[in-house]
């Protein structure tokens, strides 16, 4: 580890080596038009020069071609050039997102704060070791794949991505050559939409490949340096998968998919067992020894290559085997090679059969429909299950009465699809739990959950489907500014229900609940979202701590700062004793998989910052609450006027309009970049409680405003300012590290904001006037988070991490001045009545070509 400053390790290690790769790379020969390589760096300055100068994309654009293309070249000609450009401009992203890898544990300390290592080493200093063993034997962090589209790279640039890395990280030259050409000649644009299931195959690569190997080695180190070669019986890291399972506003996710994931997931971890028996079997060739291994390789090899069940050991007759197999390698062989077989060991205690736990999720406004279609179905085959009208019956009435159901229905009771489809999930996950053991499936989210019959009716169609002995936790998930304020009240009217009550005494009386980043912030704005959720989960775990219940948190949270990501690990560490943290439990979603935990270095690194930052809040924070009352009332009025300033811009007539025709936001559903459609409902009328989180936070980003992560913090700080009470606004960021985090992924937002990009908007008739109220709000948030910190520049005490920004920032201006153009076209030729239809595809196709390096550009988010 070199004891450089990380910003110089920074350029040496990624800002230098990219330049001397990129150099080799623009000058390779893989497209159709020559000099593509040469005249692109020359673009990039045009570029620069004129935002400079304050001129805008079209004037950019033409003045480039007027000085460096033939005037002899036809328009069509021109706009080929800047789709050669945005293919050259996607793969320099690749290109620095390998050498930013392959330099990872170069730029970060892997032993320094925050690694287990160190937080051994500090127990061991503070004389609390005994603490943290007892923590370790409950704590656990989970961190959950999802597919949602904010990740661009097909398969095939993954992999390139990872070779590429592991020949920079050996300066192999010939060989970073060979890929890059093969980069340059391998298409990025997917030209249909991929399944549930092959989203859940290119997630179940990351477990294979990264997780398998990451976590155990994580779960090694615990047992062998912390518990001294005790055995944990505790997991610490679970894996949590969403492909397949969650349905919500997803038509494509059916049972028959579901089930093939799990598949899927079954016998990706038995290939992995299988590869280690066989490694193992090379080493521990000793009498009593090797013929039990070779029966369980042949075990698996049946399972795995010919579906043969027949010899099948159950897993804990598996795990059994291994342990007494190490028994012998201890008593008759002097312990060799036992450190290998211990890893063996405890892999299968990690990831059983079931690899990572398959959650199903829906929306509640489904369930309502799909309800009140079985109790009318039910009805009408003579088996009422209600003695009331249950569809006009009051809340209160309808939980009565679900407490006390005892039936049972089959998905072929139903011909409507929806109801089939909810029952037969439900019934899928018996058969994945009998297939793949309970860890397989064994949670129900509950989307935009509202109130506790919206539980109630889940918990119901759980128990209808013949599971008396029901081994599925419900989880609500609690998203919007109200549904956070109300979530209190709901979960006591559950923890005071009999049958509700039972079933979590049967569960081992804990209780799991999500709450969502993406949607709260785009509902309430980014501070009243996040102080939200910090009040509902004090409030939650209050509530639970009455009835003797321990609540689990379960965070969605997205990449940018904007849905709940930026420096995660800080916010766990800053929660202070008021929230329950036995576990951690995160999603990981599109580009924050492979930029957090794509290579073995960085998964390793994340989970241990992550298991670290929770570990720490408990043992080392000095059991105190995060905020005073002082703080506390400090950060509620904050919140306050943030929420209030957010929600009158959203009101803003100009709000949806501008979203519609000025950004990006229509042409995210033409990317096929996910199986789930962009928008909650089919209606072909733009409507804002439809529009999912990531296209609409995505559509700021690419505009390079970032309006969700910073909208409304300036107009607080500003408010405290000139009501005299700056100085406790200044107290507050002195004592709470929540709120700290809070305003530094807040600044990084405004890091990547550029709003010399869209300055021309500011002359529209129609939205001139909506850009300046960005651009204001975007000028006082960056003021006073400046006057607040004492920094003189944003992100001043993250150098390394700003260079990252700026790197990436400057490989797709570019780009983003290519899209910009192309929306401004498209603008000039909707006006126009004789309208060439096939220009206009030309140009809509080069602003949806336009939004994959962009996004992947912006992987350090998180």
């Amino acid at each position: 580890m070199s004891r450089k400053p990380k910003l110089e390790r920074f350029q040496e290690n990624v800002s230098a080596k990219y330049q001397i790769y990129n150099s080799i790379f623009m000058t390779l020969p893989f497209d159709g038009i020559s000099n593509t390589g040469a005249l692109l760096p020359l673009f990039s300055d045009v570029c620069a020069e004129g935002y400079e100068l304050d001129k805008n994309p079209t004037q950019i654009v033409e003045k480039f071609f007027e000085r460096y293309v033939n005037h002899n070249k036809t328009r069509a000609e021109k706009n080929n050039l800047l789709f050669r450009f945005i293919q050259y401009i996607e793969r320099q992203v690749v290109l620095f997102d390998a050498v930013e890898d392959a330099a990872f544990p170069i730029v970060n300390n892997m032993d320094g704060r925050g690694t287990l290592r160190n937080l051994k080493e500090e127990a061991e200093e503070k004389d609390k070791i005994d603490d943290l063993k007892e923590h370790l034997k409950r704590f656990k962090v989970r961190p959950v794949l999802t597919a949602h589209p904010t990740q661009f790279y097909p398969g095939q640039v993954l992999g390139i991505i990872t070779d590429l890395s592991e020949a920079i990280k050996k300066d192999d030259l010939l060989t970073i050559k060979k890929l890059l050409a093969q980069l340059g000649k391998t298409p990025f644009f997917k030209k249909k939409k991929p399944t549930p299931y092959d989203e859940a195959v290119s997630l179940i690569w990351y477990l294979q490949n990264v997780f398998y190997h990451s976590a155990s080695k994580i779960y090694d180190y615990i047992q062998k340096n912390i518990f001294d070669d005790e055995e944990v019986e505790n997991q610490v890291i679970d894996l949590g998968f969403w492909p397949g399972g969650d349905r919500d506003g997803n038509p494509f996710v059916t049972t028959e998919i579901t089930l093939k994931v799990a598949d899927r997931l079954r016998n990706t971890i038995l290939i992995n067992y299988y590869r280690d028996i066989r490694k193992l079997k090379r080493r521990l060739t000793f009498k009593g020894v090797e013929q039990r291994l070779e029966r369980l390789e042949h075990m698996l090899y049946n399972n795995v290559f010919y579906q043969k069940e027949d010899g099948m050991l159950s897993l804990a007759e598996f795990e059994a085997e291994l342990k007494s197999i190490r028994n012998v390698v201890v008593s008759d062989h002097q312990s060799l090679f036992v450190t290998e077989l211990d890893d063996v060991i405890n892999k299968v205690k990690l990831f059983g059969y079931h690899f990572a736990m398959l959650d199903i999720r829906q929306d509640s406004r489904v369930h309502q429909g799909v309800f009140e279609n079985i109790v009318d179905t039910m009805k009408n085959r003579g088996e009422a299950l209600f003695s009331i009208d249950y569809a006009n019956a009051s809340e209160a009435e309808k939980i009565k009465v679900l407490t006390h159901i005892d039936a049972s229905v089959e998905a072929d009771y139903f011909d409507n699809e929806i109801t089939n489809a909810t029952i037969s999930s439900i019934y899928a996950m018996k058969t994945i739990q009998e297939r793949n053991g309970e860890r397989g499936a064994n949670r129900y989210i509950i989307s935009n959950n509202q109130s506790a019959l919206h539980v109630m009716e889940a918990f119901t169609m759980l128990r209808l489907c013949d599971w008396k002995a029901l081994n599925v936790d419900v989880s609500p998930l609690f998203e919007t500014v109200p549904d956070l304020q109300a979530a209190q009240a709901v979960m006591r009217t559950l923890y005071t229900n009999e049958a509700y009550a039972a079933h979590l005494k049967r569960r081992g009386n804990k209780q799991y609940i999500m709450l969502g980043f993406s949607d709260g912030t785009k509902d309430g704005g980014y501070l009243m979202a996040n102080w939200s959720i910090f009040k509902a989960k004090e409030e939650l775990t209050a509530i639970s701590r009455e009835f003797g219940i321990k609540v689990i948190f379960f965070d969605g949270r997205g990449g940018p700062p904007a849905r709940g990501g930026g420096k995660t690990h800080q916010f766990y560490a800053s929660l202070g004793n008021t929230i329950e943290d036995e576990e951690i439990q995160l999603t990981i979603q599109g580009q924050t998989i492979s930029s957090n935990f794509g290579t073995l270095d960085s998964c390793q690194y994340n989970l241990e910052q992550l298991l670290s930052s929770g570990i720490s809040n408990e043992i080392f924070s000095g059991a105190k609450p995060e905020f005073s009352e002082a703080d506390k009332k400090t950060m509620e009025t904050l919140a306050s006027v943030s929420y209030d300033t957010y929600v009158a811009f959203k009101k803003h007539p100009r709000f949806l309009t501008y979203l519609e025709r000025m950004s990006t936001l229509k042409y995210y559903a033409k990317t096929n970049i996910g199986s789930r459609p962009s928008k909650r409902s089919q209606s072909k009328e733009f409507n804002f409680s439809d529009l999912r989180a990531i296209p609409f936070v995505g559509s700021w980003s690419q505009l390079k405003q970032n309006v969700p992560g910073f909208y409304g913090v300036g107009t607080a700080l500003e408010h405290m300012e000139k009501n005299g009470q700056f100085e406790a606004v200044e107290q507050l960021y002195k004592n709470s590290s929540f709120f700290r985090t809070l305003l530094a992924n807040s600044m990084m937002s405004l890091t990547k904001s550029f709003f010399k990009l869209t300055a021309y908007m500011k002359d529209n008739e129609e939205f001139g006037e909506f850009w300046s109220l960005i651009f204001e709000e975007f000028n006082r948030t960056k003021r006073m988070l400046l006057q607040l910190t004492g920094y003189k520049t944003l992100m001043e005490n993250e150098q390394a991490g700003k260079a990252s920004i700026h790197a990436r920032e400057k490989i797709v201006l570019p780009l983003l001045t290519i899209q910009q153009y192309a929306l401004r076209k498209i603008h000039e030729l909707q006006k126009d009545e004789n309208t060439d239809e096939k220009e206009l595809e030309v140009y809509e196709k080069m602003v949806t070509r336009s939004l994959f390096g962009n996004i992947n550009a912006s992987r350090n988010s998180a």
